[in-house]
């Protein structure tokens, strides 16, 4: 090899690793080099890679693979909650708020690896074509999703569909198999998942998200309490993760006197734009409690800090998740979107609660439970620097969520390994289908807590299910443990039997919050 073939060559190899190190495009060795103008104002410098790649990638390109990956990457570069929604993660989002959405009407649970209902929608398709709770579904359509372990959202994703299309359901219904073909229509989706009286006084409201329907569903929840008798609210948020903000600005007009501040948004291009009550909500005068955790989001703190800095009521649970930015949607005629934050929410006494932006921003919870956080109140990390002061004076903090008035550890000492055996087995839930199929007729004409406390207490919820654990999943317990873990497992039992009743999650909540030490707390 001559002098100049050996040159040559590792030209060619320097040209390829400094191509692949340095992202610079190698036409040809015999080619010069053409700079091209990378400055980073108006956007010039993304838009020249693109089309680079478009002109001279070495393979045809999938250009809404490449423009989207793009679009994702440069807005997980701003912050957490900037998105970028194709079509159909867009349209699953929005209805999931939107109040309604095109189906058959149905709740379902997968305990054992075979869909059963829960609930049919009063007026929905699936109750005019005859479906039932407890009714097992094997096919939609052509396509068997029991027992082969079939994905739960791709269950939904079949179910639904646009209204006025067809869909055929085969069920099974104690030993036959019914074929059902149910025309498919507007289903309204609820977010109180649960409203009634725990005492005399107390009322309970459980809200799921801030959907468009939230006001009005909460309005005609508490105006039933009210008429009963209620003179203190427990409003549980738990696991809210908010949702539209007009909403809970709603929401806490309900709670407040008139011109009580509720939060004030700012950002780089939005003017500050400052939010208060008008006086005219309907539970101005009642003692409110709210509760929260970890997982309370977005709407769930505006509403949440706004009664904590007004001192209008107590807030109780856990730590809030820590999100303080607005997010605006911008549509493309494809049906994407992005959701862009374009300003900070602040508390009527001035903190913004958003968390820090860490590298590890989504394990964040995990973080929580490994510092002990859930357990201990004096393990909350605070942020000594954003201190704030309600309108009574007390002090609050900024930089990382609500912190609640009254703080209620998570509570694991209950969970025995025969409790902890039975989870992992999904026994309790099993079980409760299994209950609902012996006493059906009798459970789905239920309709008080009175009758369901009855029935429960008749049928020996806590002997049956000791002997069904043994038999169906050979999980036993000695009499002592068995004795440490019913005060924990049978209210839990009893809420999932319970489900079954006429007064599906409102029965379950109820028994349930025997258990909930954060309801304890509150009331």
């Amino acid at each position: 090899m001559t002098e100049k073939d050996k040159f040559t060559s590792l030209a060619t190899v320097l040209g390829i690793v400094i191509g692949v190190l340095g992202t610079c495009l190698v036409y040809s060795l015999v080619q010069k080099y053409s700079r091209m103008d990378g400055n980073y104002s108006q956007w010039r410098k993304l838009n020249l890679i693109l089309e680079q790649v478009e002109k001279n990638y070495v393979d045809e390109v999938d250009v809404k693979k490449v423009t989207d990956a793009a679009v994702e990457a440069s807005l997980a570069a701003l912050d957490p909650h900037s998105v970028y929604l194709p079509p159909v993660e867009l349209e699953e989002s929005e209805t999931e708020l939107a109040g309604n959405f095109d189906g058959i009407g149905i709740q379902f649970n997968v305990p054992n690896d075979t869909a059963i209902v829960l609930e049919v929608i009063p007026g929905g398709p699936s109750e005019k074509a005859g479906l039932q709770p407890g009714d097992r579904i094997l096919k939609v359509d052509s396509c068997n999703i029991a027992g082969v372990r079939f994905p739960q959202d791709s269950m939904v994703r079949r179910m639904k569909g646009k209204a006025g299309t067809e869909v055929r359901i085969l069920v099974k219904r104690d030993n036959a198999e019914i074929p059902f073909d149910i025309k498919r229509g507007k289903i309204p989706v609820h977010c109180v998942d649960a409203s009634f009286m725990i005492n005399d006084t107390t009322g309970y409201i459980k809200l799921s998200k801030f959907s468009r329907t939230t006001y009005k569903e909460v309005s005609d929840a508490a105006s039933g309490l009210v008429d009963k008798g209620m003179k203190h609210l427990v409003f549980d948020l738990r696991d809210n993760t908010g949702g539209y903000f007009d909403q809970a600005l709603l929401l806490s007009d309900m709670f407040l006197k008139k011109g009580a501040p509720i939060v004030y948004l700012q950002g780089l291009h939005r003017k500050r734009e400052d939010y208060n009550a008008d006086g005219k909500g309907m539970l101005q005068d009642i003692k409110l409690s709210v509760l929260i955790n970890e997982n309370s989001a977005s709407s769930s703190e505006i509403f949440a800090g706004a009664i904590q800095d007004n001192d209008r009521g107590e807030i109780v649970g856990r730590r809030s998740f820590g999100k303080g930015l607005v997010q605006e949607p911008v549509y493309f005629t494809d049906k994407s979107a992005i959701r862009l934050t374009v300003a900070r929410f602040h508390t009527p006494s001035g903190r913004c609660i958003q968390k820090p932006y860490s590298d590890d921003y989504q394990y964040d919870i995990y973080k929580r439970y490994a510092d002990g956080e859930m357990f201990d109140r004096d393990s909350i990390k605070i942020d000594s620097s954003e201190v704030y002061k309600t309108l009574g004076g007390r002090t609050v903090y900024g930089g990382g969520g609500i912190i609640p008035d009254v703080f209620v550890p998570l509570d694991t000492t209950k969970a025995t390994p025969y409790f902890v055996r039975c989870n992992k087995k999904t026994t309790q839930m099993r079980f409760a289908s299994a209950m609902f199929d012996r006493y059906r007729r009798e459970l789905s004409s239920i309709d008080s807590y009175e009758s369901l406390d009855a029935f429960l207490t008749r049928i020996d919820v806590a002997g049956k299910f000791r002997a069904y654990a043994a038999e169906n999943d050979k999980i036993v317990a000695s009499q002592s443990e068995w004795e440490e873990t019913l005060p924990y497992l049978l209210p839990q039992l009893r809420a999932l039997v319970g489900r079954y009743s006429k007064m599906g999650d409102n029965a379950f909540y109820r028994l349930y919050l025997e258990m909930d030490d954060v309801v304890k707390a509150a009331i």
